[in-house]
């Protein structure tokens, strides 16, 4: 299939843009559409690379609005894990469905993702149209270490052959829920198999504090002890790193992610001290982490905080601007993340078009709009491997995924319409 945008603004020009087998093959004010192409007219809108979520639990829509307003731990242990054991497979499709949707309609076209029933998982990034890179969270800390290998190469065989937009990787869950002779087995098995590896890092004070106690050592450099940090690491969090940890990541050439919208909402009690990343020259990128933790997938809500808390923390209007915000948000600060890092002929075609009639984007500096401004309702047009997903505001299915992903969060005892808030007197 070939498609052929028309019409559309880059960089103050106006241009076209072809593309063919997945791959942008023209881009330029005299490209024409051919016979062959399926057409879309931009109108005017603004070309502009897509979004990269570098961490997140997509399936996890049908958890939103559930024991929100309690601490990280207590969340987890009395909210989220009981209700996960319950998970079925169509649950997992459905609701990664759910969140493709609402990536599609803010702009991310790639996105990482932590969660039970990968395989399921999977399915549902295909279905959508997406790319990414899926992976079962591993956890034996309970003993059952044999099972959870097992499981773990079981999933990786069922991940086989689901499409170049789909990566598998492995994803212990964290330092503090696998052992330490099973992060040892994953750092093997992902240097044998090459693949990626994710995992949650120095979140909170007390996962530095116990590891302090059980190991003589701060997170960063248990995880190196055991090799798993590496160019093929993504460490999600980091809010509680030191620099001797930081100088450490950069070195090893591995990932960090910071999701600061959930980390606020979890109050874990640190800003990921960005600025001190940058020095160190550590790849950086920008993740939503859960719908159940945030609770939105809008990867421009994500950008707007991290660039206020940096400022904020820095006590420097300057500590990190507009256009190195959106470059982080895009995947660009850590190519590992993305699959196109621009928007140049022989590049995948992932794009977004922007209303550039939107009041938003109006007015001033393009990065400063985008990251200040904007929310993903600017967005009018999604495209992905040369497919749009979004066409104009219009995904076609979307009807369907809202009713099953409803009728699973319901099968769980999670869903309440939000129609129904009769009785609350804040909300009267």
């Amino acid at each position: 299939m070939s498609l052929a945008i028309t019409d559309a603004l880059l960089a103050g020009a106006r241009v076209g843009l072809r593309a063919e087998q997945e791959v942008i093959v023209e881009l330029g004010p005299s490209v024409t559409p051919r016979p062959e192409d399926v057409t879309l007219d931009a109108a005017g809108a603004l070309l502009v690379p897509g979004l990269i979520n570098g961490h997140t639990h997509a399936a996890m829509t049908l958890f939103r609005g559930y024991g929100d307003d309690l601490p990280l731990m207590q969340w987890l242990e009395e909210k989220i894990w009981p209700v996960e054991r319950k998970l079925e497979p169509e649950d997992v499709y459905w609701g990664t469905r759910l969140a493709c949707l609402e990536m599609v309609r803010s702009g991310t076209v790639r996105f990482w993702d932590m969660y039970w029933h990968p395989e399921a998982a999977a399915r549902a990034v295909h279905d959508a149209g997406l790319r990414a890179t899926v992976a079962a969270p591993l956890i034996d800390a309970d003993g059952r270490s044999e099972a959870m290998r097992a499981a773990a190469l079981r999933s990786l065989d069922e991940l086989a052959g689901l499409g170049h937009r789909i990566d598998a990787g492995l994803a212990p869950h964290a330092i503090y829920t696998v052992t330490e002779d099973s992060l040892r087995w994953i750092a093997e098995l992902a240097a044998e198999r090459g693949l990626p590896v994710q995992i949650h890092l120095s979140e909170t004070e007390q996962e530095v504090n116990d590891c302090l106690a059980a190991h003589k050592l701060r997170p960063a450099h248990y995880l190196d002890r055991v090799g798993l940090l590496s160019p093929h690491t993504v460490l999600s969090h980091g809010v509680w790193l030191d620099d001797s940890e930081l100088g450490l990541i950069a070195a090893r050439g591995a990932v960090l992610v910071t999701n600061p919208v959930a980390n606020l909402k979890l109050a874990v009690g640190r800003i990921f001290p960005y600025p001190a990343a940058r020095a160190a020259g550590i790849q950086v990128g920008l993740g939503t982490d859960g719908p159940g933790s945030n609770n939105s997938l809008d990867m421009f809500a994500d950008m707007k905080l991290f660039a206020l808390l940096q400022k904020h923390a820095a006590r420097d209007s300057a500590a990190v601007n507009a256009e190195e915000t959106w470059e982080i948000a895009a995947g660009r600060r850590a190519p590992l993340l993305a699959t196109a890092h621009s928007l140049e002929v022989g590049q995948p075609a992932d794009f977004l078009l922007l209303r550039a009639d939107a009041p938003e984007l109006s007015l001033g500096e393009l990065a400063a709009a985008l990251v200040y401004a904007a929310s993903g309702a600017v967005v009018q047009s999604t495209v992905v491997a040369g497919r749009v997903l979004m066409r104009d505001g219009h995904i076609d299915g979307a009807e369907e995924v809202l009713a099953h992903a409803l009728e699973s969060a319901r099968r769980l005892g999670l869903a309440v319409p939000i129609a129904s808030a009769q009785g609350n007197p804040a909300l009267a």
